[in-house]
């Protein structure tokens, strides 16, 4: 293994190499910013760019472009409220906010700390324990995917304002049925699609996405004009956009929050077909719940946690998808999926060999990970003061450009016009409901979950000869949907017990 290490290194610090990780880093990083557009996009052009390459080296320039994406999808979601990539969700509930209130330049450079040290800390496990992960990773069955998605919709309570748990239940059960318009995968037989052909393959999640949050956020500046004194508030935060310093407070919110969502967002990438989206929404859940009452309602607001803990969750995950690519040979996600298709073209077949036959290949892609993030932070640190500079753009002419972008790049993804027509129409009845305060993330939560789940369940079922019983036969299912339960029941029961216990108290205060 040591052997195998210091090829890596050897390889991945040669000269053509490590231009290549610089490369990638920085086309990903521009393609992330841009919404609409993806790292499986970019990766897919870059095939045919490195046929002529040396297998690591071809590798390591889409590695690149992968996590320089999700680092860089970040920006869009804090200055404009348009996610450049789904992994960056999460990170638009509380990095737009806080660029809302002048604080641009630390949001970022939070996002890009945490990106940093997400990345990181991801390549050391990924270094150390990727050939014995690729065995925790193969434990996992359809009963325990399916146990894991529940757990992950227990994360709507972290979406839901004080009183609002109703509201969010309301919106993941609309994501759910929206995740089941198109063709059922097993047996091929269309749901709800109206006889139209152009739903056939299901509703994009990219296309709901950018309705639900930057489309319907232009819309909602529309329907409400700043008043005079927000525009002069605005103004006056405008002069610190540039503004990256982090107090020691900061320092100290981030440092655990990066340290569990590191942990969480590797595990979830580890996952074949989780991904980096999930890893972010979890992880934002979690520390909603381990932020207490106080802290917890900050959430939504400029939280630094809320910002922190999905930004380092998704690049943790993107680490943690190369776990299954290239012990197992199964893609960890969409983008991996694509990678696993160029390693074959190269010759390469992934696998438990891989590491012991290509020993240069497995382990210097592992090694740039590590440069890469580096890079990233070299790349994204300066540049920061300017690109914050973009909410100084007049709203006259800031509008018009999110709709434009929001648009056109989802057109570019299906080339179809149905998509423009079915985008305006979700962003018209996101802009109804949030007029009406119903939260727009549990919907998307139970959209990304509603499809893994409804398969790993049928397949379950099938296994199981349609019956229940491998919720309490098999050990793992039953422990993570009883972490679930209790993660979405306790502290709904907390606040009974608490007034219970006081009346008690007082009532033993008037006895004595």
């Amino acid at each position: 293994m040591l052997d195998g290490i210091l090829t890596g290194v050897g390889t991945a610090l040669s000269p053509i190499n490590l231009m290549m990780v610089t490369v990638g880093c920085f086309v990903g990083t521009f393609i992330g910013m841009l919404p609409g557009l993806g790292p499986i996009s970019a990766i897919a052009l870059m095939i045919p760019i490195t046929y002529g390459f040396d297998p690591a080296t071809g590798l390591i320039l889409m590695a690149g472009v992968y996590y320089g994406a999700i680092f860089g999808g970040s920006t869009s979601s804090i200055l404009i409220n348009a996610p450049g990539v789904a992994g960056t969700v999460a990170t638009a509930f509380d990095g737009y906010p806080m660029a809302r209130k002048g604080q641009a330049g630390k949001a970022l450079a939070i996002a890009a700390y945490s990106s940093f040290s997400g990345g990181t800390i991801a390549a050391i496990f990924l270094l150390i324990a990727a050939p014995s992960l690729a065995t925790v990773s193969l434990a996992f069955q359809s009963t325990d995917y399916f146990a894991l998605m529940v757990l992950g919709l227990t994360a709507v309570a972290a979406f839901a304002g004080k009183g609002n748990i109703v509201k969010a239940l309301v919106m993941t059960v609309l994501g759910l049925m929206i995740s089941t318009v198109g063709t059922d995968q097993t047996q091929g037989v269309q749901r709800f699609t109206m006889g139209m052909i152009d739903l056939t393959d299901g509703i994009s999640f990219l296309l709901l996405a950018m309705a639900t949050f930057a489309l319907s956020e232009a819309l909602m500046q529309v329907l409400k004009p700043k008043s005079d004194e927000d525009r002069k508030r605005e103004m006056e935060a405008q002069k610190n956009l540039g503004s990256m310093k982090l107090s020691p407070e900061d320092k100290r919110e981030m440092a655990p929050v990066i340290g569990r969502s590191s942990v969480l967002g590797f595990i979830i990438g580890v996952l074949p077909g989780a991904g980096a989206t999930i890893a972010s929404f979890l992880a934002y859940g979690m520390e909603q719940r381990v932020a207490g009452p106080i802290k917890g309602k900050l959430f939504g607001q400029g939280s630094v946690r809320g910002l922190s803990a999905p930004e380092t969750a998704n690049n943790a995950a993107c680490s943690g998808s190369f776990v299954p690519l290239l012990t197992l040979g199964i893609p960890g996600s969409g983008t991996t999926a694509i990678m696993l298709g160029a390693l074959i073209s190269y010759g390469i077949q992934p696998g438990p060999r891989l590491f012991v036959d290509n020993p240069g290949v497995f382990w210097s892609v592992i090694i740039s990970m590590y440069i890469g993030n580096v890079v990233l932070l070299i790349l994204n640190l300066p540049l920061i003061p300017y690109i914050a500079r973009i909410l100084a753009i007049p709203s006259t002419v800031l509008i018009p450009m999110i709709l434009f972008f929001s648009l056109i790049g989802v057109y570019f993804v299906s080339f179809n016009a149905f998509d423009i027509q079915l985008m305006v129409i979700f962003a018209v009845a996101a802009v109804g409901l949030r007029l009406l305060e119903f939260p727009m993330a549990p919907m998307l939560l139970g959209f990304i979950l509603g499809g893994m789940m409804e398969e790993n369940l049928r397949r379950a079922l099938i296994i199981n000869n349609d019956s229940w019983s491998f919720i309490w036969e098999r050990p793992l299912t039953l422990s993570i949907l009883v972490i679930a339960a209790a993660i979405l029941f306790v502290p709904m029961i907390m606040p009974y017990l608490s007034r219970l216990m006081k009346r008690r108290q007082e009532a033993a205060g008037e006895g004595g």
